[in-house]
């Protein structure tokens, strides 16, 4: 059955595959157009970013992205690892994963959108659930997939500890910024290992 907001996904989801922004990926899942997969890439220069150097890609089973626009080559991947070959060197990207649900209302209701992937930051809750401006009083029916991903990985890079969803992740990065980054590290790198 068509609908306004079914519709709607299916221009946001054509228009995220011909114009996909930089180190996010998208994609509804195979029975729903409701329900969507979801990765970022931990923004450069910042802890989440985490970039390790394999030694070969064999049996890794990881899709590729673009080495200088970290544009995923294929569908959203919950191992939550991609990889670029650059020269004779492999590097491997951490992601972290996300599910985005949308109800009828959409555009004119923002969706939930909550991380799979465990998370120390100041604006993120125990159970993933995002604490973002504008999937909440900022929403408005122009926003999209991308422009909603794409916020979502700039506030990983930073995070507003004045609206915090996870107080001690705030206090620490507004009082000891080396233990903040610490943590956010040593979480990465365990989910890492539970991929």
């Amino acid at each position: 059955m068509s609908t306004p907001a079914r519709r709607r996904l299916m221009r946001d989801f054509k228009r995220l595959q011909e114009d996909p922004p930089t180190g996010v990926s998208g994609a509804p899942s195979e029975n729903n157009i409701m329900m969507w997969n979801a990765v970022i890439f931990g923004p450069v220069g910042t802890p989440f970013e985490d970039v390790m150097l394999a030694k070969s890609k064999d049996s890794l089973g990881i899709p590729k992205c673009d080495q200088f626009e970290q544009k995923v080559l294929s569908q959203p991947s919950y191992s939550g690892l991609y990889y670029l070959i650059n020269e004779e060197r492999m590097f491997l990207f951490r992601t972290f994963k996300l599910v985005i649900e949308f109800s009828e209302e959409y555009p004119n209701k923002p969706p939930t959108v909550r991380f799979i992937s465990k998370m120390f930051h100041p604006n993120v809750y125990a159970d993933g659930s995002i604490c973002l401006d504008i999937l909440q009083n900022r929403w408005s029916p122009t926003y999209d997939v991308s422009s909603i991903l794409t916020s979502i990985q700039s506030l990983l890079d930073e995070p507003n500890p004045n609206s915090p969803a996870n107080s001690q992740a705030a206090q620490l990065y507004q009082e000891n910024k080396r233990e903040y980054e610490k943590r956010v590290s040593a979480i990465v790198e365990q989910s890492w290992v539970d991929s």
